[in-house]
């Protein structure tokens, strides 16, 4: 398949084009400056609607691992009281755009399983942990939810990948839920979040579902 991945030089961005290149997939990343991906690379900013159209055209698919640390949201705060983060949602309505633009219909995004808690979760994870968590991190939750919005009313054939918590552990084997969060699942490593979103591409009843992964 020809995909294009935005967040390309993240955590989770390096080893969607990592394992993407080795099951023999051409790779094309969206960056904000040149950097050497091993792929073909197109730097844009999220507002240059032509470049981001440019790196979609003519693709099967496309991967969006953006995203924003807590220290950066926080630093960001210091220098502007009043910045909020919008990087999930700016960069769902430029990809919805550019993808509606140049006919492409298939994109799988990365989410975050903390910010819904639903009958998957545990009686303590769903009234206690989860609240506490989407008031830690609700900045960065919102823009999420407006990036889910984006994606839903697209028309386009999107699937959400959920993890919890990020660690930078080796692949091994991991659970998936469709639109229910995975009972116990605390953790998922950042290589195993790019496996589900690859393994997406090939999971036709993925689309237009949220999909929860956890070990």
């Amino acid at each position: 398949m020809k995909i294009t991945v935005f967040g390309a030089t993240g955590g989770i961005g390096s080893q969607l084009i990592r394992q993407g290149i080795a099951r023999g997939h051409a790779m094309t990343a969206v960056t904000r400056r040149p950097v050497d991906l091993g792929c073909d690379v197109v730097v844009a900013e999220l507002g240059d609607a032509e470049a981001i159209a440019g790196a979609v055209a003519g693709r099967d698919a496309v991967l969006s691992a953006l995203g924003l640390r807590v220290a950066e949201m926080r630093a960001r705060r210091k220098l502007d009281p009043s910045a909020r983060s919008s990087v999930q949602a700016d960069g769902a309505r430029a990809q919805v755009a550019a993808m509606l633009a140049t006919g492409v219909r298939r994109i799988v995004s990365v989410d975050a399983a903390g910010r819904v808690a639903d009958s998957g979760d545990g009686f303590v994870t769903r009234f206690v942990a989860k609240p506490l968590l989407q008031r830690l991190l609700r900045e960065g939750f919102t823009d999420l939810a407006v990036a889910e919005r984006v994606l839903r009313d697209s028309g386009l054939d999107w699937t959400l990948v959920s993890p919890p918590r990020l660690t930078d552990g080796p692949q091994r084997p991991y659970r998936t839920v469709v639109d229910r969060n995975v009972r116990g699942g605390g953790t998922l490593s950042r290589a195993d979040v790019a496996d589900a979103m690859l393994r997406a591409l090939e999971e036709p009843g993925w689309v237009h579902h949220r999909v929860n992964v956890a070990y």
